[in-house]
């Protein structure tokens, strides 16, 4: 048996927090039965639970990692009919993303349908670094570089500090190629901290997530995570920075 909460955000319904909050709410049933109290246990696959009425499914926990090509939006539906990145996997458990990557950014992207293991993940104080490199317009200097390293300000605070690497410089076509690794995820935030020190961004790749990286894959490409990389995120994900 498993605390209700817990089953309610495995199935990807929503966090486990949130999960707590409906369900002192009244908001949740187990076999027509209204619960309010946070200590319950269920056993899955066996009692019936319904969040706001409807029942939710319990899928097997399923995880992939996604080379997201530029021009795909991170989401698994689009208003506009634009191409999303659950039209790359082939897959009857209802898989999202964690996190996101912008419209005209490429990557390493990974999509579960497990909604605890997402919110552990995208949680700011685990502090798993993101491996970006940017072709951008002009030159940085080393004092523009620091900035980056040292943290710039933007509209939404302080970045926190980064590790920038100069990889190449075309003097000709005046671009350069900056590797910058993160532990943030604010919205848009490699591009705006490049527009901060007065050089956008061109082209735009995230190559590594943690540990994980794209190598022998291609934009497009997927394949499920290898049960010791799940293992080595959640530990990731449950150990509280020094």
């Amino acid at each position: 048996m498993e605390r209700l909460q817990k089953i309610i955000a495995q199935a990807g319904v929503t966090s486990r927090r949130k999960a707590e909050t409906l369900i002192v709410e009244g908001k949740v049933t187990v076999n027509g039965k209204v619960v309010r109290e946070l200590g319950v246990k269920v056993t899955p696959n066996k009692d019936k639970i319904e969040v706001n009425g409807v029942p939710i499914d319990r899928e097997q926990p399923v995880y992939y990692l996604l080379y997201k090509p530029s021009g795909v939006i991170s989401s698994v539906s689009d208003d506009k009919g634009r191409q999303v990145v659950t039209d790359f996997i082939e897959t009857k458990e209802r898989v999202y993303p964690i996190g996101r990557l912008d419209y005209e950014t490429s990557g390493l992207l990974l999509l579960t349908n497990d909604g605890e293991f997402a919110n552990q993940l995208m949680h700011p104080k685990f502090k798993i670094n993101k491996v970006y490199v940017a072709k951008v317009k002009g030159i940085p200097t080393r004092d523009q570089l620091n900035q980056l390293q040292y943290g710039v300000m933007l509209e939404d605070g302080k970045t926190a500090p980064a590790k920038v690497k100069m990889m190449s410089i075309d003097k000709k076509k005046q671009t350069a190629i900056v590797r910058l690794t993160i532990h943030e995820g604010r919205n848009r935030q490699v591009r705006r901290m490049f527009e901060a020190i007065g050089h956008p961004v061109m082209k735009l790749k995230r190559e590594e997530y943690s540990f994980l990286n794209l190598k022998g894959m291609n934009p497009g490409d997927v394949r499920p995570l290898k049960p010791i990389e799940v293992k080595h995120l959640r530990e990731l994900a449950v150990t509280k920075p020094s």
